[in-house]
């Protein structure tokens, strides 16, 4: 059964039931170092976005993302994302990023997904983890959440074939 977005704490971030939402997200795959990995976000019309394709570990690759600026401030002052999501038993990552180039610092969490169940997960933004070109960066300045200014999902890890992310909503929060 599919939790309920509008029952999320906090303040709702990214609507992925908003039919121009598909429409603010780009693919970030492996082809920019040579990989044949794919993706895209597009709108499923039943309230969700969907974050599907096929991961390849050919030609040295092995990820595949998709990204979305967020309007400056829209994390100020949170402590916990909540998202709700259905999977594919695949682990993804959401990652967040302060930088305003293409390659700069992403801060991370991994989640696990079960097999065609709805999920709700939280997570502290404190637990993100600051990683570039999917290395850790110690020295890196701790994440910011007023200056987040896009909000991302991964997946990678060897995890190769075909993938499936529908998502409901993004929130957040100043409490779990």
């Amino acid at each position: 059964m599919r939790p309920d977005p509008l029952s999320l704490p906090g303040s709702r971030l990214l609507d992925f039931a908003d039919p121009a939402e598909a429409g603010r997200w780009s693919a970030v795959n492996d082809g920019v170092m040579g990989g044949l990995s794919s993706s895209e976000i597009v709108g499923t019309g039943s309230g969700s976005s969907l974050f599907a394709g096929r991961v390849s570990l050919e030609n040295n690759g092995g990820f595949a993302s998709a990204r979305r600026t967020v309007a400056e401030g829209a994390f100020a002052g949170a402590t916990h994302l909540h998202l709700t999501f259905l999977g594919d038993g695949k682990t993804y990552k959401l990652r967040l990023r302060s930088d305003p180039g293409f390659d700069g610092v992403n801060y991370e969490i991994a989640f696990a997904t079960q097999a065609d169940k709805w999920q709700a997960a939280t997570m502290e933004l404190a637990d993100f983890a600051p990683v570039w070109r999917g290395r850790p960066v110690p020295d890196a300045d701790p994440l910011y959440p007023e200056r987040i200014q896009s909000v991302g999902f991964l997946i990678s890890g060897g995890q190769e074939g075909p993938f499936r992310l529908e998502l409901a909503a993004l929130s957040a929060s100043t409490s779990p």
